[in-house]
Order: structure tokens, then C-alpha cells, then sequence
């Protein structure tokens, strides 16, 4: 398969849309604790130990670019920024799932 063939092609490939979209090291993990309600920062950053503050916020920024989590910024002093899926994020529930009882099995 080459580049321009249909299958590898986010435009025309839903496959490779969404594996496009999750594609990165911290996404996945990121959506995964977004599951069960919004997160600040400081959360996911415990949550992700081995993420770097880089990566961290890049993956942050590219999954809101890709409307699969929303950033809400409260105005309190220190500012509270909170993490939540989107409806778009909502909606990788049961995909999550299928990988839940795909890996399970193979643990």
C-alpha cells in the first residue's frame, strides 16, 4: 500500500481518520482518565508520571484542536483549567470498551 492508496488516506479512510486522530504516546491514556469526568492538569499529570510537561500539554492541546476534549479556564485566582471529553470524546466510550474486553482477555 502506498500513501495515496485509499485505505492509508484520513480523508477518505475512516480507519485511518481515527487512528490518526489517537495516534501519540499520552492520548490514549489521557482520553482513558477523561472517561470518568474532567481532570485538571495537576491530575493527569500524577495520573501520567512519565509524561513530560511537553508532551503532556501537546498532546492536551492537539486532542482539544481535534474537538475530542474541551479546556475550561474558571476565573479564580490561581486560574483552575479543567479537562472533559467532548461529545465528539464521548463517543470513543465503546471503543474503549471492545479494547477493555479485547485486553482482558490477553492479560
Amino acid at each position: 500500500m502506498t500513501k495515496a492508496d485509499p485505505v492509508n488516506n484520513e480523508e477518505t479512510c475512516p480507519v485511518a481518520l481515527t487512528v490518526g486522530l489517537l495516534s501519540g504516546k499520552w492520548k490514549l491514556t489521557i482520553l482513558y482518565q477523561l472517561l470518568s469526568g474532567p481532570k485538571r492538569y495537576s491530575e493527569l499529570q500524577r495520573l501520567l508520571p512519565d509524561a513530560s510537561d511537553r508532551m503532556l500539554t501537546r498532546s492536551l492541546q492537539e486532542l482539544k484542536d481535534d474537538q475530542l476534549i474541551s479546556r475550561t479556564a474558571f476565573a479564580e485566582v490561581p486560574v483552575r483549567v479543567e479537562y472533559e471529553l467532548t461529545e465528539d470524546g464521548q463517543a470513543l466510550v465503546p471503543i474503549f470498551d471492545a479494547m477493555q474486553t479485547w485486553g482482558s482477555k490477553r492479560v
